[in-house]
């Protein structure tokens, strides 16, 4: 069943390139996704039949009772055969649907298919919270599809109105089924069937996930949602909204029917659900005239008509209900792809101004002829065979009043169902005597007679014959009701009340027969009265329809949300930052208050070295919040954290101290840099009052932290899993190094997410400061050398001592250096490759000689860290923070030129190739029958040298060194090289105040200015 998923979405992939290749023809390749299931499903159907069907189970976290479960019984063979046929046969009938010049072809063919595999791991999910994810999937993948007429005001509004609904609904069943989860103890959906868990809460849950079927099966209220989606393509309405995602609602109350069918508010709601729904989607189908809403408001009644049956909690009930899900598939789909063909071959579905397309479709009108019957109940076909089993059912198994009112509005809207499929059908092949003639909708073409469309253009076969197929299938389901039985009575059994019923073409002289030919003559009736029913209807007051309460609520929605954002989205950090401090201090303090208890004796320090460094802390935090130079509280800023690694020092913590400094180092950098582009100063002080709050809530602020840091280490009620670590990691991390070893083995899967998030981090930042694209381009001397005037991007090259280039400059406008002052400098020795882009008065010599002397010896220390850290302090975080700040001395002394010399690679290679290697050790590890990121200890054993140590943890390590470095390089060329740049291209004038400029001065100079 997994290998199976994944086909379709490997189909899915696959799809753009495969129409890009074939064009629309490329569809008859997909369906061989959907063909694969629905075969794979009938070749288990007599193992399915003995209650032995496949089961699939990948472990993936065991301690959340997170699993990859997966198990085919009746009720999944039924939907996976449906999903996968018809799935099959829709895509088919797209390869002629859409025109070959059609844009979009293989997202939509992708979209298609990734649904079908959604909607199959849906229905064969074991495990609850897996289930949800595939509700969810489907919900995304509807709405792609529902909107696949982006440029259409219609589609966008259908599709979103559907997300919004279908997801809302999702999130109320998915609290449902973690409340039946928890009480249960498991979250296998077969063992939860099996056994159901019966607390106070199940009630809540089980209301819960009939809210999450009722939005996906557009019951009521919400029924509105799946008429707008007609929007959509027709072979997306065929699918999605008669044989897949609705009855993804209908499914998930047949799952949980057999066990909380008894339930009192279950009652209730399918009782209340699944009538309403019956009666008022028949009754607003009556007064449609575009023939796909017809369609739709028909869905919407037999949606309630069959979650009225496998809901009410009957054995009979249910087998019928099984029955009418298989019918309404076929039938339902069959008349949507007829639809489609009359709308292809018309231009037109409006049935007033169609007429004789019968006569000129005779194929289709045959197919649609089949299904209709079907769908209204004629002999011999299924919709017969399970509408004659629902009405018995329905006469034995429910007794009382509610029996009696649930029995009338089944009999009032298969009534109802009988009028709007003839209304149908004479609508769309009938030869009319008169027509009305209303307006033309925009983009459709004028009539040109009394209601016949221009012209009746012949189909493809492709269109006509799964329509024809289906319907066919429709009557040859009828024809064998004993087999149709066996197949779907194991499921009924499952149900604990009632009497196991038949499927059956004839039963003899029955009341319900006789109920049968009441529906059958009433339904003629509605019909040969349509257009005194549709005055009527028109005559009718009734309140404002669902669709438009609900664009009135999410108008008013928006216009709160305005308000809301209007107050509490000011335009000021402070007062961002106020609101989040203020949120903190009233919960933690309450709970500080109210929760917990002051320890009894505290040690304030254990050396007085700690109460020094605390004291150049509060002194440096007081200087940063009085400071009025910007600069000046970034430096104090950095003091506070120098303090701090020196009390992690004293504390035993090497590794802590060592990353607190380097980092500490890098911030001081990158806010310097950042600085460049801001005022000297801060903006004025704030008001005396204001000052005094501020005060205020920065104590309150300090005074809850340390409550909490002293409260926190006493409030623990279990024993810490760190206890064990310092001997896991030896004997599983093969490392001495605890804080390295937990990083990258114990608690690899935090890391791999921290790199991910530095990854995201960085790619955020150079957004924000690139102008028009991220450019790739990697400054270097070499791309001035290669300019023969000496000059390129603004950037003046100062030595080199060539007399032609400084006459070239001078001639250009450019001033050049005076000849003692070039003698000076081409006789100087060259210690930065790109010294010579910087202005001869901004060098700083004795920082190039520093800078030339200390690079390599980062490098080297970097090394060092990064191979000794899993046994010594360091690391691939702390290597990686050594070499950034080794490009950053580069790029601080020699400008951006320089830093290209320093690295030359795209910092997006970087972090890349460093999450592609700790990903990859992982997926090794799994590979290898191993755990993911599981780590080996290999010993080698070298001539002269001894044994090696190595840990595969190694690698993990230098991917993270990897990410660490491009985060670093990354910043530098956004927020150093590239302001740099964007500051020459503005000219001298705006130089003179840019300090990283490689023009008018070098970063170091203009970091102490």
């Amino acid at each position: 069943m997994l290998l199976l998923i994944v086909a379709h979405f490997a189909m899915a992939l696959a799809a753009p390139v495969l129409v890009s290749w074939w064009g629309r023809r490329a569809y008859l390749v997909l369906a061989a996704a959907p063909a694969s299931a629905m075969v794979w499903a009938l070749a288990h159907t007599g193992a399915v039949m003995r209650g032995d069907g496949p089961v699939e189970l990948v472990e993936w976290v065991p301690g959340l009772q997170l699993s990859l479960a997966f198990r085919l019984d009746t009720l999944s063979w039924l939907m996976v055969v449906l999903v996968g046929g018809i799935g099959a046969l829709v895509l088919v009938y797209s390869s002629a649907y859409f025109s070959a010049t059609a844009g979009g072809l293989g997202r939509f063919g992708a979209v298609l298919v990734a649904f079908a595999g959604t909607m199959l791991g849906l229905v064969v999910a074991d495990n609850l919270l897996l289930l949800y994810t595939f509700w969810e999937l489907t919900t995304v993948f509807s709405y792609l599809l529902i909107g696949h007429y982006a440029d259409r005001k219609a589609s966008r509004r259908a599709a979103m109105q559907a997300i919004i609904i279908t997801t809302a609904g999702g999130l109320a069943m998915l609290v449902g089924l973690i409340l039946i989860g928890a009480d249960a103890g498991t979250y296998r959906l077969s063992e939860i069937i099996a056994n159901p868990p019966h607390g106070p809460a199940i009630p809540v849950a089980a209301a819960l996930i009939l809210l999450g079927a009722a939005t996906k099966s557009a019951l009521i209220p919400v029924h509105f949602w799946l008429p707008a989606a007609m929007a959509a393509p027709t072979p997306v309405s065929a699918y999605l909204h008669a044989a897949a995602m609705v009855k993804a609602g209908v499914y998930l109350v047949a799952r949980f029917a057999p066990a909380y069918a008894e339930l009192t508010v279950w009652q209730v709601m399918i009782t209340v659900l699944g009538c309403g729904t019956l009666l008022l989607g028949g009754y607003r189908a009556l007064r449609q005239h575009d023939l796909k809403l017809i369609l739709a408001f028909g869905t919407v009644s037999q949606l309630g008509l069959i979650v009225l049956l496998v809901g009410l909690g009957t054995k009979a009930a249910a087998l019928a209900g099984l029955a009418m899900i298989g019918a309404h598939a076929m039938f339902k789909a069959a008349l949507f792809l007829a639809v489609g063909v009359i709308d292809t071959a018309t231009g037109t579905r409006d049935l007033r101004r169609l007429s004789g397309v019968g006569r000129a479709l005779p194929a289709t009108a045959l197919a649609a002829g089949l299904a209709t019957a079907s769908m209204i109940g004629l002999p011999p076909f299924a919709g017969y065979v399970a509408k004659e089993a629902a009405l018995e059912a329905l006469q034995h198994d429910v007794g009382g009043w509610v029996g009696w009112v649930v029995l009338g509005a089944v009999v009032v809207g298969s009534g109802f169902t009988v009028a709007y499929g003839l209304r149908l059908y004479w609508g769309a092949f009938a030869t009319k005597r008169s027509v009305t003639h209303p307006a033309t909708p925009a983009g459709e073409p004028e009539p040109t007679g009394p209601g016949v469309p221009p012209a009746i253009t012949r189909p493809s076969w492709l269109l006509v014959w799964p329509s024809l197929v289906l319907g066919i299938l429709g009557l040859a389901a009828a024809l064998l009701p004993g087999l149709g039985e066996d197949l779907l009575s194991p499921y009924a059994d499952t149900y604990p009340v009632g009497e196991p019923s038949h499927l059956t073409l004839w039963a003899g002289f029955t009341p319900t027969l006789a109920l049968t030919a009441v529906i059958l003559g009433g339904g003629a009736l509605l019909f040969w009265a349509r257009r005194p029913v549709e005055r009527f209807q028109d005559t009718l007051r009734t309140g404002p329809e669902a669709d438009l309460v609900y664009r009135r609520f999410m108008r008013r929605l928006d216009d709160f949300s305005a308000d809301i954002t209007a107050v509490t989205q000011r335009g000021s950090l402070p007062v961002y930052l106020a609101g989040i401090l203020i949120v903190f201090v009233a919960l933690g303090g309450t709970a500080l208050v109210t929760g917990t208890s002051l320890p009894t004796s505290v040690r304030a320090w254990d050396s007085p070295g700690q109460l020094i460094a605390a004291g150049v802390i509060v002194v440096a935090a007081i200087l940063t919040v009085r400071a009025r130079r910007r600069l000046k509280a970034v430096v104090l800023l950095g003091i506070s954290g120098y303090g701090i690694a020196v009390l992690y020092l004293l504390h035993g913590a090497p590794d802590l101290a060592l990353t607190q400094v380097l980092v500490e180092t890098i911030t001081v950098v990158v806010f310097v840099l950042v600085l460049r582009r801001l005022p000297a100063y801060f903006s004025d002080r704030p008001l005396p009052a204001s000052r005094w709050l501020r005060l205020a809530l920065a104590l309150a602020v300090g005074i809850t932290v340390a409550g909490l840091t002293l409260v926190a280490p006493g409030a623990r009620i279990h024993l810490p899993q760190s206890l064990d670590f310092a001997e896991e990691a030896y004997s599983f991390g093969g490392g001495e190094n605890i804080v390295n070893v937990v990083l990258v083995d114990i608690r690899a899967w935090d890391t791999m997410g921290e790199i991910a998030v530095l990854l995201v981090a960085a790619t955020g930042v150079a957004s924000l400061i690139f102008l028009q694209r991220r450019s790739g381009d990697i400054h270097r001397v070499s791309d001035l050398d290669a300019d023969s005037e000496g000059e390129g991007e603004g950037v003046r090259v100062w030595g080199g001592g060539d007399d032609n280039k400084m006459a070239a400059l001078r001639r250009r406008g450019v001033a050049a250096p005076a000849p003692d002052e070039q003698r000076a400098i081409t006789g100087s020795r060259a210690w930065l490759r790109a010294e010579r882009t910087l202005a001869p008065q901004r060098r700083s010599v004795i920082f190039e000689v520093v800078t030339r002397l200390l690079f390599p010896t980062l490098i080297v220390f970097a090394v060092y860290l990064l191979f000794a850290g899993h046994n010594a302090p360091g690391g691939g975080f702390a290597a990686g923070l050594v070499v950034g700040i080794a490009l950053i001395v580069r790029y601080l002394a020699g400008g951006r030129y320089e830093l290209g010399e320093a690295a030359p690679v795209h910092p997006g290679l970087l972090l890349g190739s460093g999450l592609f290697l700790s990903a990859g050790v992982g997926l090794l590890a799994l590979i290898l029958g191993g755990e993911a990121l599981q780590s080996v200890i290999i010993d080698l054993k070298i001539p002269l040298i001894g044994t090696l140590h190595v840990v595969t943890s190694l690698f993990f390590d230098l991917g993270v060194f990897l990410v660490v470095v491009g985060l670093v390089l990354d910043v530098l060329r956004s927020l150093g090289a590239e302001i740099d740049r964007q500051g020459e291209a503005t000219g001298a004038d705006d130089l003179a105040s840019t300090p990283g400029g490689n023009r008018a001065g070098n970063p170091a100079e203009g970091a102490t200015r």
